[in-house]
């Protein structure tokens, strides 16, 4: 089964021109072409197109998505390299997430000050 740009772009919510940026930056390197020269994906293109966005959305710049990606091809002679890769980045989300819980916690925290702030408010006449 394969689908075109538009189709693609509404199943991952990635515009066409992100789609062609990818492909041109290499990090879809599979996609193919119908006889006519357009652009065919298949179910495969589509986990690829979600993975990077998986990994764009954590931060990692398209730069070492091209390496991950050209580390993918090369083969299983990369997993090392591909772990350390992943294991930088989850050590990055995971700071980062932290550093979320503790400003929600804040946010938290303010929130409760102000629903006591209101209580005492209220019971004056």
């Amino acid at each position: 089964m394969s689908f075109t740009v538009k189709e693609v772009s509404k199943i991952t919510d990635v515009t066409p021109y992100t789609l062609r940026f990818y492909e041109k930056e290499g990090v879809l390197p599979y996609v193919k072409r119908d006889k006519n020269g357009f652009r065919t994906y298949s179910q495969g293109d589509i986990e690829w197109i979600e993975c990077v966005q998986v990994l764009r959305s954590t931060g990692l710049p398209l730069k070492e998505i091209k390496e991950y990606v050209e580390l993918y091809q090369i083969g299983d002679s990369t997993l090392a390299r591909r772990k350390k890769l992943m294991s930088n980045q989850k050590e990055k989300v995971t700071k980062h997430i932290n550093k979320l819980m503790k400003t929600l916690e804040l946010i938290n925290y303010k929130m409760a000050l102000y629903e006591v702030q209101e209580k005492k408010i209220d019971k004056f006449p």
